[in-house]
């Protein structure tokens, strides 16, 4: 036998399965071009310098971390769909005399080639296409543009090394499944699961359990800390309901719907729902992670774009004043000194200001119940969880231009949740009776958009009321005038307060703006890497799913054109079974976002993007641009199902492509 013998038969193999193989090359060229990208962006020693660049190559290096995960199990995935299809054919060669040992070299020899081409084409785009992401990146941060070339070693190592160490695994995989099986099995590698599925009511009621948890857990959430806790747990339950009633719900509704005889004795329906019953157990899974993907795709672009968009505005949640001055360690003496301060440096740098905010507080997290307040001690972040703030009745008098009166036990509060409701207030063992609560705050704070409730109590006497000693000095105002004049007045001060020996915390809008670049640009560069990854992961398994349908329904459709259906029924029947297959995850995922929407907002609260009709635009038009790609996708790969099915057919005319 020539020693070229197996060499040519792997070449002759891919070829003979490019409709297979050649996808799966793509997407692996794809995965290892994105790898090598995020990897060597991460790396790339042009990011830093600038604030917030240590978080910036942190988001990044997760990404690299996320995307060589998810290249393992997806390639991992679609091999073994490309070892299933070819199950018949390696067991063919197995009874025609070829030993397992040498259909394992054949077998070694294709992912040689395969694996070389993948690294060689995807190293080779990932170098070129590297810079031009690098500058979109910059672009995106608004950082200095540096020039010049280069390769980065390291990156390339790495991906070698991750990269191959995937296509070994998925290569040792295919080889224990032929040494495992015998010929009739491998001959038969495509016909399990025919068996019609049996009802498993239990697990579709575990299901409809699961999934209406989760979207009561999304809809019932109110504070952005309880969603945080509880957002996890909801993606599991809906990924768990998703599932079992893709696999086991679906088949109960598929019998329901055989029970209903003037439904299921029609030729159009009689076929597509025994079609879908004897398959969807295996069919199942694949679409469950079409949905599943396709949801995080959106769930993923349409925040990651909000808070690019959106940032400006969660600069200013985050900064309600473009100058804010917080002194932690300060006396009454030292205070009246930084108002002499600021006032001279405004006069002196000739800037106007306005919006002047000036006021003592002091705060400290308490666990609430009911009316009462307990100082927290290390308890878990929990539902009861608070943070509360005492500040004199005068500075509200002074700032909001009132004269409201107080006896010592009396207070007036104000609540960032819906609202406190009751006549008397305790705290710890102290206990006020509550004159007035406020619905508006000129201070700044909201209802329903801090992380954590928040108790704003006003007394006589902040000292009375016993939260803490550790009283601060808070002063802030815009600027009006540019961002330099702001950078300079900002620069001065800080420098004053230093030789004046007053620890002063001293935040601005402009020198905060890079840093919230820095992470903002970061996610929604990673946002557009990993959704485009999910996307092409999406798109891949629907073109294996169509390519599995055909084959599968191949044969049958030979079978029912025997029987006596028309072209036109056998038409129809294979229009109506795919629509309804494949654009079930379509429907599920906008239901997906839909009852998460509620959540996400409040968790974007988290990262002070309180715009939630800028996040229900972005979602919107998000969710139709991908039901678009989503559908073109769909006809395109259902060309190749069409070909598959009418292959022996199109020369009588049975269908037309």
């Amino acid at each position: 036998m020539s020693k070229l013998f197996y060499l040519k038969l792997a070449i002759m193999n891919i070829k003979k399965n490019s409709k297979t193989y050649l996808p799966f090359v793509i997407t692996s060229i794809c995965t290892i071009i994105m790898f090598y990208i995020m990897h060597s962006i991460s790396i790339n020693k042009g990011l830093e310098g600038p604030q917030g660049s240590e978080s910036l190559k942190k988001i990044l290096s997760l990404g690299t971390i996320v995307i060589g995960i998810f290249s393992a199990i997806f390639l991992f995935y679609t091999n073994s769909f490309l070892i299933k299809r070819r199950k018949k054919e390696i067991g063919l060669y197995n009874v025609l005399g070829l030993e397992k040992k040498h259909i394992a070299k054949v077998l070694f020899l294709e992912c040689i080639i395969t694996s070389l081409v993948s690294l060689v084409a995807g190293l080779f785009g990932g170098i070129v296409l590297n810079k031009l992401m690098f500058l979109l990146l910059l672009k995106l941060l608004r950082f200095a543009v540096s020039f010049g070339f280069s390769i980065s070693m390291p990156s390339v190592i790495r991906t070698l090394i991750v990269f191959g160490g995937i296509f070994s695994t998925t290569l040792l995989s295919n080889l224990f499944q032929i040494k495992i099986a015998n010929p009739i099995e491998l001959l038969k590698g495509t016909e399990h699961g025919e068996k019609e599925p049996k009802t498993k009511w239990i697990i579709t009621i575990i299901g409809l359990i699961a999934l209406s948890t989760g979207y009561g857990m999304a809809l019932s959430v109110q504070s952005p800390l309880t969603a945080l806790n509880m957002f996890f747990i909801a993606v599991i339950l809906v990924m768990i309901g998703t599932y079992t009633l893709f696999t086991a719900g679906s088949i109960v509704a598929l019998k329901l719907l055989r029970k209903n005889k003037k439904f299921y004795y029609k030729t159009k329906n009689f076929i597509s729902v025994s079609g879908m019953l004897y398959r969807m157990k295996q069919n199942a899974v694949g679409l469950a992670n079409i949905c599943i993907l396709s949801t995080t795709v959106l769930v993923m672009l349409s925040t990651t774009v909000s808070l690019y968009v959106g940032m400006e505005d969660a600069l200013r949640t985050r900064y309600p004043r473009e100058l804010m001055m917080k002194g932690t360690k300060i006396t009454e003496d030292q205070a009246q000194k930084l108002v002499g301060i600021l006032d001279n440096e405004i006069k002196e740098n000739k800037v106007n200001i306005k919006n002047k905010l000036n006021y003592w507080s002091s705060g400290s997290a308490f666990t609430k119940k009911d009316h009462k307040f307990l100082l927290s001690k290390g308890a878990a972040y929990n539902s009861d969880f608070c943070m509360l703030v005492s500040i004199p009745i005068s500075d509200y008098n002074r700032l909001e231009e009132k004269n409201i009166k107080l006896a010592d036990d009396e207070v007036v509060i104000f609540s960032t949740a819906k609202g406190y409701g009751k006549d008397s207030i305790t705290i710890e063992d102290k206990t006020f009776r509550v004159k007035e609560e406020i619905d508006t705050l000129l201070f700044g704070a909201k209802r329903g958009m801090d992380i954590v409730d928040t108790y704003v109590v006003f007394s006589n006497n902040m000292d009375d009321i016993g939260i803490n000693n550790n009283k601060i000095y808070s002063a802030s105002f815009d600027v009006e005038g540019t961002d330099k004049e702001a950078m300079l007045l900002s620069s001065k001060l800080n420098q004053r307060f230093m030789e004046n020996n007053i620890e002063v915390i001293l935040e601005s809008v402009t020198s905060s703006r890079e840093a919230f670049l820095s992470i903002y640009g970061g996610l929604f560069f990673l946002g557009i890497f990993l959704g485009s990854l999910f996307l092409m992961a999406t798109v891949l398994i629907i073109y294996y799913k169509q390519i599995s349908e055909g084959y599968d329904d191949k044969e049958r459709f030979e079978i029912m054109q025997k029987v006596g259906m028309s072209k036109i029924e056998i038409k129809k029947t294979i229009r109506s079974q795919i629509l309804m297959v494949f654009f079930l995850p379509l429907i599920t995922t906008m239901m997906h976002v839909a009852f998460a929407f509620p959540m996400i907002t409040k968790l974007l609260i988290v990262l002070n993007l309180t715009n939630v009709s800028l996040f229900m635009i972005c979602t919107i038009i998000t969710s139709f641009v991908f039901a678009i790609i989503y559908g073109i996708v769909f006809s395109l790969t259902a060309r190749t199902y069409y070909k598959i099915v009418a292959a022996t057919q199109v020369a009588s005319g049975m269908l037309r492509i």
